[in-house]
Order: C-alpha cells, then sequence, then structure tokens
C-alpha cells in the first residue's frame, strides 16, 4: 500500500485505510507506506541512476518490499493530471532497474524493458475535483497512461485496475461512505482470500470519512 496525500484526515488516508482494512481481514499482510508521513525523498540522486548503484537502507527496503509484494495499492489525488511529486519520486527511485523491470542481453536501454515485479495484481485509487466528462473532454485521462500503460505494465503486473472517485470538494458523507464501500469491494474482488502469499511490511492508518 503506497499512499501518497499530505494532509492525514484527507479521503485519501480514508481510502487507503479501508484498503488496508479489508486486506488484512482477508488474511493478507499489508505493507502500509504513507509516503508524505514517512517523509519520503522523492529526489533521485545522479549517483542512484545506476543499477548497481549503491543505495542508502532505506531506499533499500523500499525496493525489498516492492520486489518481493503480490499486489499493489496505490492511492493518490490527480493533480494537474500527475501523482504529488513524492509519489513521482518514489516511482523514480523504487521501481528501478533490476528491482522492477530489466532489459535485454544487447539492449542499451533504447527498446521495451522486462517486467520483475512479482505482483499479480495492481490497483490504483484516484481522487479528483473535476467531473468525469470535462476531465475526458478538457484533459483526457494523464494517470491511466501513467499507471495503466507505462509503470505497472511496463514493470510486469499482469492485471491493472483503477478507480477515480470524484467530485470529492462537493461530496456529501454519504457519498464518500459508499466510496469507501466500493473501494472495500474492489479490494476484495482483486485480492480474494487465499489469492495472495502476503506483503511485507506494517499497519494501516485509521478510518476516517472525509474530504480531499
Amino acid at each position: 500500500m503506497i499512499l501518497g496525500h499530505p494532509s492525514p484526515g484527507s479521503f485519501n488516508h480514508a481510502l487507503a485505510g479501508a484498503a488496508c482494512d479489508t486486506l488484512a481481514a482477508l488474511g493478507h499482510e499489508v505493507g502500509y507506506h504513507d509516503l508524505y508521513g514517512e517523509r519520503f525523498d522523492p529526489l533521485l540522486p545522479g549517483d542512484e541512476i545506476r543499477r548497481d548503484a549503491a543505495l542508502g537502507p532505506d531506499i533499500e527496503a523500499y525496493c525489498r518490499e516492492i520486489a518481493e509484494a503480490d499486489g499493489i495499492v496505490i492511492v493518490h489525488p490527480n493533480w494537474w493530471g500527475m501523482p504529488p511529486a513524492v509519489l513521482a519520486g518514489w516511482v523514480d527511485r523504487v521501481l528501478r532497474p533490476g528491482v522492477a523491470y530489466r532489459f535485454l542481453e544487447g539492449d542499451g536501454g533504447e527498446g521495451v524493458p522486462v517486467g520483475l515485479l512479482r505482483a499479480r495484481a495492481a490497483l490504483v485509487l484516484n481522487t479528483a475535483n473535476t467531473p468525469a466528462v470535462r476531465e475526458a473532454a478538457a484533459f483526457g485521462d494523464p494517470l491511466d497512461a501513467i499507471w495503466g500503460r507505462c509503470v505497472f505494465p511496463l514493470c510486469g503486473a499482469p492485471v491493472v485496475e483503477r478507480t477515480v472517485y470524484r467530485v470529492v470538494v462537493t461530496s456529501t458523507p454519504a457519498e464518500r461512505g459508499a466510496w469507501l464501500d466500493h473501494a472495500r469491494e474492489r479490494v476484495r474482488r482483486l485480492f480474494p482470500a487465499d489469492s495472495l502469499d502476503g506483503i511485507a511490511g506494517g499497519q494501516p492508518s485509521p478510518q476516517t470519512i472525509s474530504k480531499l
């Protein structure tokens, strides 16, 4: 579980908590990472780019967990058609060569990478404050391309599903409660009991029903 939202009382935190609690109830071991809460450094140093680069213990731990995970859940808001910078930096530093993908022998990096993640499925839960019709007409869906066509397919996850909850800023408590129920159902369907070997790690955050 990778969460990217700076406000502890956000609906993103509520989504992450609901997903974690559902996974735990299904018997899965959940590694929970609130990137803002953990003060994850998103800046990729130049000497960390190489496949054989020496990594600090914190990045090594993130890499080890994602490499061993049987399933992945990402929760974040839609900011300018992108994930928050802290989450983009997590992708840069953790989904790295030798951990999430590799290139074939003789490929200098110009080809299509071979995915290395063992995760059987990835679920992305997004929030947005733009109505779906306007967003589709004005912007398309950049986040679908980022997660559904770039990151996870190229890193080896065979199943990628994504849900957007909107419009959060004008939503009612009843609507947000229904969205949390919907997120729980998505988790139960994608990660049923006994379907995964487990995801190493810590504890979920408390569930709250709040705004973006």
